[in-house]
């Protein structure tokens, strides 16, 4: 094991070994234990008690967190008539169009973080599975990516939805804001996170559902969180 830093013993020195904190704790203290140059992200790990390997107990859904998640999201929306691409557009896509952009798909273009269609022009995009598919961007109606009113599901990213999935683990992972946030608003997105998660539950899991909670920032140690206190 290599020497830890000065910054490591700093953020170590100020977790108390062995303990869990409440939400509240736990986003005040991440905060002091983030001596990134940069303005970090919050990440926060939701170990769930389920199989994701059983269809039935698979866990996905989107949240739009209250204060955003403090990060530029490029929203590419494919869509063919002249009112949907203004709508789009008056939204707050980056990028908007559909034949043009597919093309630059097809040729490896993916300079985007999220793409929103509508149903009929699935048959278009299903082509670029290849190309979408291993960089999460493959729009789907499970993720609200798919839809009539790509106007609305632009506003909704640009405000703070993000698209979630349990992992082969059985842990949900994603960011909930960055270190520059108040502690204030960085708890009030990990309820909103965990909340939604809790309403996911599946009718076949059984046992523990929230088994385990972490909050950390880019290159900190995580941060236990008392999952009791979650569910209470």
């Amino acid at each position: 094991m290599g020497k830890l830093t000065k910054n490591q013993k700093l953020a170590a020195a100020k977790i108390e070994a062995g303990k869990a904190y409440t939400i509240a704790e736990a986003c005040e203290l991440v905060k002091a234990i983030t001596f990134t140059k940069f303005d970090a992200s919050v990440d926060i790990d939701v170990r769930l008690g389920v199989d994701p390997r059983k269809a039935n107990q698979m866990v996905r859904g989107t949240v739009t967190l209250p204060n955003g998640t403090g990060k530029t999201v490029r929203v590419l929306a494919l869509v063919a008539s002249d009112a949907d691409q203004k709508a789009a557009q008056e939204a707050g896509a980056d990028y908007v169009g559909m034949d043009e952009y597919i093309d630059k798909i097809k040729g490896g273009w993916t300079d985007v973080d999220v793409i929103i269609t509508q149903p009929s022009a699935m048959g278009k995009i299903g082509a670029l599975g290849r190309v979408l598919g291993p960089r999460g961007l493959m729009p789907n109606p499970k993720s609200g990516t798919v839809t009539m009113d790509v106007a609305k599901a632009v506003k909704e990213v640009k405000l703070g939805k993000i698209d979630f999935k349990v992992d082969k683990a059985g842990i949900v992972h994603t960011s909930i804001g960055k270190v520059s946030f108040t502690p204030e608003q960085i708890a009030q997105n990990a309820n909103e996170f965990i909340a939604t998660v809790i309403k996911l539950k599946p009718a076949t899991a059984k046992g523990t559902y929230i088994k385990s909670v972490a909050i950390s920032s880019t290159m900190s140690p995580g941060i236990k969180v008392d999952p009791k206190s979650i569910e209470a």
